[in-house]
């Protein structure tokens, strides 16, 4: 059984919407549900590793593609972004709403948080409408039994007519039965018979009188019914993706002129009317089968999350914790990465030996042991001691947070203040994931709708810190704002990471104002913004998931930038003009500009240097200042205070550097990404200039000021 359809055939399908199948046999499947229902759990237990994910035809969200083989048939998983309705609003809507309708997957699993229901049955209903071919997945049933709500999964069966099946997806609970009844109603074996909405009496009047012209039109190629609610409520978006993807005009059809002109004279209201009345009666609806299908013994299951709520969210408390938690995070990332750098460090430090060792026996010239071994080795050397240790300690708690339901909490708190930037309050959460990697920022921009707010996230998202640039912080922080603190080194040095924090914070603030008062003009748009339950975080998956996701990710792309650039950097510390190297003569020729700035010559070159990884700057701008043709690493972190101090540094040199690893130009990687996301040269190049001036007016501003105050 392959994926067809009647006017374009399997291959137009498949093309139109990118679907990954080796066979016309294969099956293929939707997954569709709100936001924070564990749909995503649920993909993942479905398909486990076997994904694919790029973007959707003509857009920038990302589509993810998964399969798992049942009974010898190979399964296709379409992951479909998380949407409320399918009345298309946003570009996430509007994907859910064309796949389902045109892209004929063989069946639509609609995932429904059981803790929820209520609320996310609106959706079903609405699938149910559009297609017959419905599975129904009732998850997080571990979540109802912890607040004792019992779902009748018998009782929603008969009263939605289609297949229900209860899930924890979580611990693979209900994924059997689950593929089970996704393979019967793909291949034919079980019939569904989906409940039928009732509107009011003057919407299923004009309804009436739609569907069967309609259906002459259609001729089976999607469900008449729908289509005639949408022409009643004057959805554009979803006839224009009917002429597209089915050639179907209804507006200009002379046939339907007559039906559709005495339909309107029935529900004689605007658009806005007619919409909300259709969405009522989906409510209503969805409200009596709640009643009917799950008993609350327990009517007060939300009070614990709203109290904490009341606290996590509350104007007064809400900012202190989001920043005390971040605060905590950082402290024990700069506590926990300390030995294990070391004993990393140690470790290369013993295979540099072996590796020069090898070279001697084999009799290689001088030349290929520098450049291989103490130039690209070395630099790879570096980037994994100094990232490795503190990524797997920021990830996977920045992920606990993230599994608990928090960072929704944070956009809350911060929603008013992007708004009153005239930005969008989803740019906390893109923000969030810069903090990671800003090239996984930019990507995570595509959560945003308005094109115009999604520039200004992708533009400012460079202004909070990337993993790479956290050692640059946590070094400087400790060995200069911190040092001779005692016990209390590691604390200070951590609320001096979390005001450069604030800072950055402030500062995409600032600047999403200017760009929305200049280049990007413009009001900001509203959204609607869930606050999940609670859950109990799964510590197994929040290590997987953020040492291989995350931490993998990050590492593995900084290592393939890092290696050319130690070949680089070896080039230029062993190349001379006369007695002095190119890497010294660059740096001289920078050091005005750079003490203007609070810095030197050789801070400058060695951020410039570090364009493809903000991991390299430290070993570049010690082996600048101990003149040597290799990267090196001090033994200890006093060892590199001294050298700093030896090459006139002070703590204005030090709070300037922190400054401008702040607010500089985005890493080789997130400049390709933005220029991928953005399809443009120019935002690109915005987005390269206008942290690269910040940082610059920031650090002269710092520096000038505090010269002043010392002379005076």
């Amino acid at each position: 059984m392959g994926l067809t359809n009647q006017s374009t055939g399997f291959a137009s399908v498949k093309e139109m919407f990118q679907v990954k199948t080796d066979s016309p046999d294969d099956i293929v499947i939707a997954l569709a549900g709100n936001p924070n229902t564990g749909k995503s759990t649920v993909f993942n237990s479905l398909t486990g590793l076997k994904q694919h994910t790029g973007n959707w035809p003509g857009k920038t969200v990302t589509s993810a593609q998964g399969n798992f083989y049942y009974r010898d048939r190979k399964v296709v998983v379409v992951d479909l972004p998380g949407t409320y309705s399918l009345f298309a609003n946003s570009e996430d809507e509007e994907i859910a709403r064309d796949f389902i309708c045109f892209g004929k997957p063989h069946a639509t699993v609609v995932v429904l948080d059981s803790t929820c229901l209520e609320r996310n049955l609106n959706l079903a209903l609405q699938i149910l409408e559009a297609t017959p071919n419905v599975v129904i997945c009732i998850n997080f049933l571990d979540e109802a039994v912890r607040k004792k709500i019992k779902v009748d999964l018998a009782k929603l069966t008969d009263l939605l007519g289609v297949t229900v099946i209860g899930t924890n997806a979580r611990d693979g609970v209900g994924l059997q039965e689950l593929k089970s009844a996704v393979y019967r109603v793909a291949v034919g074996d079980t019939v569904s018979s989906p409940m039928k909405i009732k509107y009011t009496d003057q919407t299923e009047k004009a309804l009436a009188l739609l569907e069967d012209p309609i259906e002459k039109v259609v001729d089976g190629r999607i469900n008449a019914r729908w289509v005639a609610l949408r022409l009643l409520d004057g959805d554009k978006t979803f006839l224009e993706a009917l002429k597209r993807y089915l050639g179907f005009d209804l507006l200009q059809n002379e046939d339907l002129a007559g039906p559709l002109q005495k339909a309107g004279e029935l529900v004689n209201s605007d658009d806005a009317r007619k919409r909300d009345q259709i969405v009522s009666s989906i409510v209503k609806q969805a409200e009596g089968i709640y009643a009917n299908a799950v008993v609350c013994e327990n009517h007060q299951h939300n009070t614990l999350d709203r109290k904490i709520d009341n606290i996590l969210t509350s104007k007064r408390w809400g900012i202190p914790i989001m920043l005390a938690l971040l605060g905590m995070v950082f402290w024990i990332t700069i506590n926990g990465a300390n030995v294990p750098s070391e004993l990393l460090a140690s470790a290369f430090d013993h295979l540099e030996k072996g590796l020069t060792s090898l070279f001697m026996a084999w009799g290689s010239p001088e030349w290929l042991h520098s450049i291989l071994v103490l130039g690209v080795f070395k630099t790879l050397a570096w980037v994994i001691s100094v990232m490795l240790p503190p990524m797997a300690i920021f990830f996977p708690l920045f992920t606990l947070l993230e599994d608990l339901g928090y960072l929704p909490r944070v956009a809350f708190n911060l929603d008013h203040f992007f708004k009153k930037a005239c930005a969008h309050g989803k740019q906390v959460l893109t923000m969030c994931m810069g903090f990671g990697c800003n090239a996984a920022g930019i990507i995570s921009c595509r959560i945003i709708d308005s094109p115009r707010e999604r520039l200004i996230a992708i533009i400012t998202n460079n202004l909070v810190p990337c993993n790479g640039r956290f050692p640059i912080l946590i070094a400087l922080s400790s060995i200069f704002i911190a040092y001779k603190m005692g016990p209390f080194q590691s604390i200070i040095a951590a609320l001096s990471i979390l005001v450069v924090i604030v800072s950055g914070v402030t500062l995409t603030l600032i600047i999403s104002r200017i760009l929305s008062k200049t280049i990007l003009k413009g009001l900001p748009s509203s959204f609607t913004l869930e606050l999940p339950p609670y859950r109990k975080p799964q510590v197994g998956r929040i290590i997987i998931r953020s040492i291989l996701d995350r931490t993998m990710f990050v590492l593995t792309r900084a290592i393939i930038v890092a290696a050319p650039a130690g070949l680089v950097i070896w080039l230029m510390a062993n190349s001379f003009v006369g007695d002095t190297s190119i890497l010294n003569y660059c740096a001289a020729f920078l050091d005005s500009f750079a003490r203007l700035m609070g810095l030197d010559g050789f801070i400058l070159m060695a951020f410039i240097l570090g364009l493809p990884a903000n991991e390299i700057v430290i070993p570049i701008l010690i082996m600048s200042y101990m003149s040597q043709g290799v990267m090196l690493e001090l033994d200890s972190l006093e060892a590199m205070r001294q050298l700093f101090l030896d090459n006139g540094w002070t703590w204005l040199t030090a709070v300037c550097t922190m400054l401008f690893t702040l607010n500089h130009w985005p890493c080789g990687t997130t400049l390709l990404t933005i220029r991928k996301e953005t399809q443009s040269l120019k935002w690109t190049l915005y987005s390269f200039l206008i942290p690269t001036i910040t940082g610059i007016v920031v650090c002269i501003i710092v520096a000038q000021t505090a010269r002043l105050l010392e002379l005076v």
